[in-house]
């Protein structure tokens, strides 16, 4: 047995609800500064509320519940909500477009859909398409549903407030949650009731999170970040999370002290826009002592950063499918910026070659993290053992992801393997854009990069090679794409060429776009 034992999600919650009822979990402002709050106590009501109302329905364990929905505190009572019953929470990101969700429907089976009147438009336009969704309720709002669609808040009100036991396997999976990487769609990730407790004992261990301390994001729930490092971790200790609808760099300070948060969590094109606000009297009144932070940035902008505002910006590694933190950076002592950390506290690390030999020091390899699928690293890819078995092997997570290590064991993130473009902090497969543009008519091929971007770390681009008679402009590109893929996929430069480099046997050759754009 491990650090978990057999509990899952809900034996978590429950353990804090017994130890600290009055005190808050949830925070939650929305964008029109509007706050509502939960003590653990609330929460846990609430929860078992609706968790009542979704068995009442039918709703059983096992069954796949597709939800879109903002940060909210309606997002996070689904969630435990169905993992109580022993359902599975399926998050849709709030970008999908009603292509993006069909797809996350009908691979994941989903037999439910939970969204609200910004997103309930793009289901609308697809219904017909998604025979096997038979239930969809509508969150925050009290206003008369679509013919078809029921209100959230009917489940809960009038439920009674407690649940009866129901058994659940902590390796029983918790949630599908769907990752770009080198293949023309994403996968869902099957992540399980004990992946999210080892997230949180992680990750709170890592952070050094005391019991009552406030954890504060504005990044969005439906990802494994804000899960994992604000949600979980918080409530693993007894903690306060503190979660913001959307980021605003004009209001986040403010948010900060608002709230009284300890510890936030950032990605690099949050830093910048932070940096890009004028500075401030009050720019170091704040209680923060810690800013949990993702991907890259120079070290110029970290100095600035840490000189401004006085916070601390603490640099990891990780990925959907080891329910996130792989190597983090020391609270204590030098962090070899830019290094992406020395391995997390129960991981096993090493650098591979396409062999599967492991590369001496120095040199450039495959991240591999050693880990138990269902409990430390994912359970697998829903319905795609051959991805499957090529991520997991002899005990072996291969991330996709390259780095070298110096002799003090420290990780230095090198490149992406697979075809991944990381648009502030998004996954993009560069696969899936291609494909799409190979249905326009105009195209003949176009090939898609990933290029520096200021603000977001990358940005897409597409080079195209029209056909002769389409007369076809960027915006035309950026239009089509725009109308199938969500807003983040959509190209930000398009280069027209003549014709595109090839190697002896046709392919296009990326490695000479790289060179040449």
């Amino acid at each position: 047995m491990d650090l978990i034992g057999t509990r899952c999600l809900r034996d978590l919650l429950e353990e804090k609800v017994a130890l600290f009822p009055d005190r808050e979990f949830l925070v939650c402002e929305d964008r029109s500064d509007g706050v509502r709050t939960f003590t653990y106590e609330e929460f846990d009501r609430r929860v078992n509320q609706l968790a009542n109302g979704l068995r009442e329905d039918g709703i059983a364990a096992g069954e796949k519940v597709a939800v879109q929905l903002f940060n909210s505190p309606e997002l996070l009572i689904t969630w435990f909500a169905l993992a109580k019953l022993g359902a599975v929470m399926v998050p849709s990101n709030t970008a999908n477009v009603a292509g993006d969700l069909q797809y996350l429907l009908d691979s994941s089976d989903a037999t439910t859909l939970i969204s609200e009147p910004a997103f309930i438009g793009r289901f609308e336009a697809v219904r017909a398409d998604c025979p096997r969704v038979h239930r969809v309720f509508l969150a925050r709002t009290d206003a008369a549903p679509p013919s078809g669609t029921r209100l959230w808040d009917d489940l809960w009100h009038g439920q009674p407030s407690s649940l009866p036991p129901i058994p659940i396997h902590n390796e029983a999976v918790a949630e599908l949650i769907y990752t770009s990487g080198a293949t023309a769609r994403p996968k869902a990730v099957m992540i399980t009731h004990a992946n999210c407790l080892w997230s949180g004992e992680r990750d709170s261990k890592h952070f050094r999170l005391a019991p009552g301390e406030r954890n504060l994001t504005a990044l969005p729930c439906f990802h494994v970040n804000a899960q994992s490092y604000s949600v979980l971790s918080t409530m693993t200790v007894g903690g306060t999370a503190v979660i913001m609808e959307a980021f605003s760099a004009t209001k986040f300070w403010n948010q900060v002290r608002r709230h009284r948060a300890n510890v936030v969590s950032l990605v690099a094109p949050l830093l910048r826009m932070l940096m890009a606000q004028a500075p401030q009297p009050t720019d170091r009144d704040h209680c923060v002592r810690l800013a949990i932070f993702g991907l890259n940035c120079t070290e110029r902008e970290r100095e600035d950063f840490q000189s401004r505002f006085g916070v601390p910006i603490l640099k990891g590694y990780g990925l959907t499918e080891a329910m996130t933190m792989v190597s983090r950076a020391p609270l204590d002592g030098d962090p070899h910026w830019p290094s992406i950390g020395l391995p997390a506290l129960d991981r096993e690390v090493k650098l591979v070659d396409e062999r599967g030999a492991e590369v001496p020091e120095g040199q450039v390899g495959e991240i591999a993290v050693r880990g138990v699928p269902g409990r430390t690293i994912m359970k697998g890819y829903y319905k795609n053992p051959e991805a499957t078995a090529e991520a997991l092997k002899d005990g072996w997570l291969l991330t996709g992801d390259t780095a070298w290590m110096d002799s003090a064991g420290y990780l230095y993130f090198f490149e992406r393997k697979k075809e991944v473009i990381k648009v502030g902090g998004e996954n993009v497969s560069a696969v899936e854009i291609e494909q799409t543009l190979a249905e326009h008519p105009g195209v003949a091929e176009c090939a898609v990069l990933g290029v520096p971007d200021a603000v977001k770390d990358e940005a897409v681009k597409v080079f195209v090679v029209a056909r002769p008679e389409a007369g076809l402009t960027a915006a035309e590109v950026q239009a089509f794409c725009a109308a199938r893929l969500a807003k983040f996929k959509v190209p930000k430069f398009v280069e027209f060429r003549d014709s595109l480099p090839k190697t002896s046997i046709g392919k296009i050759e990326k490695k000479l776009l790289r060179v040449q754009k």
